[in-house]
C-alpha cells in the first residue's frame, strides 16, 4: 500500500520489505540528525496493524505469548513473541492496550498468518481479532509521547514511540519527515533486531537480546518456554547477535544474507546494514557464539569487495545475560 507521504518533495521509495514508504526525502544522514534532535517523524505505514478486543484479551495474550499481560495498564507499550514448541521465534509484535483494545503492529505482510494462528487459539475466550491494516497506520516519533491522539506503542529501545492513526490522516501530517533509511540506522545503532531481517527460522530469543524485552523471565506456561528457560539458565546460546562497525573505505553496504567469516570459515550472516551519521557503516549479524569477540570479521559476497568489521557485543557469549544497547 503506497503511502501518500511519497508525494512529498524529494521522496524516494524504499524497496524490498519496506516498499510503500520513503527510503529518504533527499538526505538520510540529515534526516537521522533531525530524528536525534526530535525534529522529525518516520512513516511506518507499510507495517501491518492488528486489534484484539474483548474482556479476556489480556489474560488470553498472557497465556499465549512470552510476555506478561495480566494487569497491563492502559498506555503501557510492550513487546511480545510467539514461539514454536521448540522455542523458535515465529512472530514478533509490538503493542499497547488502551483499556478496551490491544493495538499491535508487526512486519509488513505478517498480519494474515498471525491473525490466522490467533484465531485458532480463541476457543472459549471472549476475544475478537481483526487485521485493520487497511484502516490504520503507524508513524514513529522520537522522545516521549506528548498528547498524541489514539494510542501509542512499541519497542522503546530507540528512545521514541509509535502512534496508531487512521490511514486517511497520513496525508495531512505536518512537520518534517525522515525516511526508513534514517530510522533503520538508529535501530541498528541501538542493537534492536528486526524479525525477518536479523533473524531466521532457527532463531531463539536468547540469541537476539530479547530476554527481558519480549520475554518475561518470571512468567511460565507458554509455548517454547522450556527452550528459553534452559538456554537462559545454562547460558551459551548457540549463536549471538552482534553489532558490526564496518570498514568505511568500501563504497557499498553488505546486503542481507552476506556471509560473515573468520579466515576461511563462515561463522554467520549479515542481517541488516545502514550508514550512520556518526558511526559510518554499521550492521547487525547473527554469528556463532564461540567466535572470539575481539576477532576481526570479514564480510564476503561473490563479485563484491571483502569488507572487514569489528564486533560490539549485544549478547554475552559466555552466560545467560542478555544486553540491549539503548539510545
Amino acid at each position: 500500500m503506497r503511502s501518500p507521504l511519497l508525494d512529498r518533495p524529494g521522496a524516494v521509495e524504499a524497496d524490498g520489505l519496506d516498499a510503500g514508504v520513503a527510503a529518504h526525502y533527499g538526505s538520510d544522514l540529515r534526516e537521522q540528525r533531525a530524528l536525534v534532535a526530535g525534529e522529525a517523524f518516520v512513516d511506518l505505514s507499510h507495517r501491518d496493524v492488528v486489534t484484539i478486543t474483548g474482556p479476556d484479551r489480556l489474560t488470553w495474550l498472557h497465556a499465549l505469548t512470552t510476555q506478561y499481560f495480566e494487569g497491563l495498564k492502559p498506555g503501557t507499550s510492550t513487546t511480545a513473541l510467539l514461539l514454536s514448541p521448540t522455542g523458535h521465534v515465529e512472530h514478533v509484535m509490538y503493542g499497547v492496550d488502551d483499556g478496551e483494545t490491544f493495538w499491535l503492529h508487526t512486519e509488513p505482510g505478517a498480519a494474515a498468518a498471525l491473525v490466522e494462528w490467533l484465531q485458532k487459539m480463541v476457543f472459549m475466550s471472549r476475544v475478537e481479532i481483526a487485521d485493520v491494516t487497511d484502516d490504520y497506520a503507524i508513524i514513529w516519533r522520537p522522545g516521549a509521547p506528548e498528547g498524541e491522539h489514539l494510542t501509542r506503542s512499541g519497542d522503546d529501545s530507540l528512545g521514541g514511540h509509535e502512534v496508531f492513526l487512521p490511514r486517511a490522516e497520513l496525508a495531512g501530517l505536518e512537520g518534517a519527515a525522515a525516511g526508513i533509511w534514517a530510522y533503520e540506522a538508529l535501530r541498528i545503532e541501538a542493537g534492536a533486531p528486526r524479525f525477518g531481517l536479523d533473524t531466521d527460522e532457527r532463531a531463539i530469543p536468547n540469541e537476539l537480546g530479547w530476554l527481558g524485552v519480549g520475554v518475561h523471565l518470571e512468567k511460565g506456561c507458554y509455548r517454547g518456554q522450556e527452550t528459553v528457560a534452559r538456554v537462559h539458565n545454562l547460558g551459551r546460546p548457540p549463536r549471538r547477535i552482534v553489532r558490526l562497525l564496518l570498514d568505511g573505505s568500501v563504497d557499498h553496504l553488505p546486503a542481507h544474507g552476506y556471509a560473515v567469516r573468520v579466515g576461511d570459515k563462515q561463522v554467520g550472516v549479515i542481517g541488516s546494514a545502514a550508514r550512520h551519521h556518526e558511526l559510518g557503516p554499521i550492521a547487525l549479524a547473527l554469528i556463532k557464539r564461540n567466535v572470539d569477540p575481539s576477532a576481526v570479521l570479514e564480510i564476503v559476497a561473490e563479485d563484491q569487495p571483502t569488507v572487514t568489521a569489528t564486533q560490539e557485543l549485544l549478547v554475552d557469549p559466555e552466560a545467560g545475560l542478555h544486553v540491549r544497547a539503548r539510545l
